[in-house]
């Protein structure tokens, strides 16, 4: 990093990642300037933070200049930023270094990178491994996405103290890199349905996520879905050493003599990594069958890295989930507390009813938006909601549609609604916040509503 120090740097983009990316390059004396096309009154708080950097980095809003490039030393791009931009084009026809920040952090990273690619999931699996590692004693850095960009790893104190990087990555994150090779790379799935946006076919999208397993050799390690990818061509010969994990036992299957990798069997996860295995999965403190999958995919990570079955097994049981992703948050007098708050649509409301066994109590509810058609929605209430908390705008719609179908009760504030679930619970119960809705009636965001709702059920 110290080549960097007081170079003259273009950062693009003012999201989170681009103040990441001030704040690395503020840390190491370079002068800043930074860029977005988005015209200065749509950025008026991004302004105000700028302001109260010392020294201020000078700004170009409302467009890009091919000047702003050309005169930079170094350029780096934020996730966000369509790498195709006809202005990084003109810094690399000048001769300038020109990264996006997934890139600038790789090449700089010097420890070694636990990689959970595929086209969703990727979070919970890469909590997971990191969790564990964590437990193992190892110091580690969880990161990857715009909450925690890998740019930030190399603003940490203390990184040369890290032992493992555990990164999300995208297949938009790797079409901004040449080479991209982790010691361990997981693929729990792919979905070509997932493809938009930067990338013009599915197959430009599915060529590119594969573009981490065509990298590693021998030395390397890749974990993949038996379940979703057996039959994927580019998986199955890759020269990396290769675990499979399955929901399904091997057994039964009959292929536990050619499989060596992760499955589930007899109410157990057995694994035949380096030594045979088994965990108990009665415990999980997360839920539901997705949960089960991601935390296969991390335990077989874990066991290529050679970590402990005591820090496995800890997973298994206490750890708690991601933020506001069905997250436990504590259990209050025999009823449960799970924080779904990232849940803003119907349809991902009724992939985290199908995660409980029995029914719960559920406050559901937020922005109204016309259109939406609850009544789709009827049949999983009535199977897995005893009780129904409605708060927020669209209280009154989801009512009119869905009042009949369960117990159902509509509160005047968000406040009212966690002490009224919690008052009609009993011993052995779970409430649930899972909006279903956007959050934006009351609340800044998922983060401000979930973050919120766990303050209420400590004040309980």
């Amino acid at each position: 990093m110290e080549k960097y120090k007081g170079k003259k740097v273009l950062v693009v983009g003012l999201g989170k990642t681009g103040f990441a990316l001030i704040n690395l390059f503020t840390q190491l004396g370079c002068e800043i300037k930074v860029t977005d096309i988005k015209p200065i009154f749509d950025l008026n708080k991004q302004v105000k933070r700028l302001k109260k950097i010392n020294p201020t980095p000078t700004m170009t809003l409302g467009e890009h200049k091919d000047e702003d490039f050309i005169e930079a030393d170094v350029i780096v791009y934020s996730s966000s930023v369509d790498p195709g931009l006809p202005q990084l084009k003109v810094a690399r026809e000048h001769g300038r270094e020109v990264y996006s920040d997934f890139a600038f952090a790789y090449a700089n990273c010097n420890k070694p990178i636990v990689a959970v690619c595929g086209s969703f999931g990727r979070t919970s699996i890469a909590h997971m491994i990191g969790y564990t590692l964590k437990v193992d004693k190892k110091n580690v850095f969880i990161g990857g996405t715009s909450d925690e960009p890998f740019i930030n790893f190399l603003s940490l104190p203390n990184r040369d103290e890290i032992d493992y990087c555990v990164i999300e990555v995208s297949p938009q994150q790797l079409q901004t890199v040449d080479s991209f090779k982790p010691i361990v790379a997981v693929y729990p799935n792919l979905e070509e349905k997932n493809f938009q946006g930067r990338f013009k076919t599915s197959a430009e999208y599915l060529d590119t996520a594969l573009k981490v397993a065509r990298s590693l050799g021998p030395e390397n390690y890749l974990i993949v879905n038996f379940d979703k990818l057996a039959s994927n061509s580019v998986l199955r010969s890759a020269q990396a050493q290769t675990f499979w994990y399955s929901r399904k036992s091997f057994v039964t299957m009959g292929v536990i003599s050619e499989i060596q990798g992760t499955h589930f069997h007899d109410k157990r996860i057995h694994s035949n990594i380096h030594y045979h295995s088994e965990f108990k999965v009665t415990e999980m403190r997360v839920v539901g069958v997705n949960n089960r999958e991601n935390l296969m995919a991390a335990m077989t990570a874990c066991k290529a890295l050679k970590v402990s079955d005591a820090s496995i097994q800890q997973c298994v049981e206490k750890f708690p989930g991601i933020p506001h992703r069905l997250e436990f948050v504590v259990e209050k007098n025999g009823v449960r507390f799970y924080n779904d708050s990232k849940s803003e649509t119907m349809d991902e409301l009724k992939v985290s009813l199908d995660a409980f066994k029995d029914q719960v109590i559920l406050i559901a509810g937020g922005k109204e938006i016309e259109g939406i058609p609850f009544d789709k929605y009827a049949n999983i209430i009535r199977e897995k909601v005893r009780v129904l908390v409605l708060v927020g705008e669209v209280k009154e719609s989801m009512n009119r549609v869905l009042g009949d179908v369960t117990q159902t009760y509509l509160v005047g504030s968000f406040d009212e609604s966690v002490l009224l679930a919690y008052q009609k619970s009993r011993t052995g119960d779970t409430i649930l916040l899972c909006p279903g809705n956007e959050s934006t009636d009351v609340f800044r965001d998922f983060e401000e509503k979930g973050n919120y709702f766990k303050k209420l059920i400590f004040q309980l």
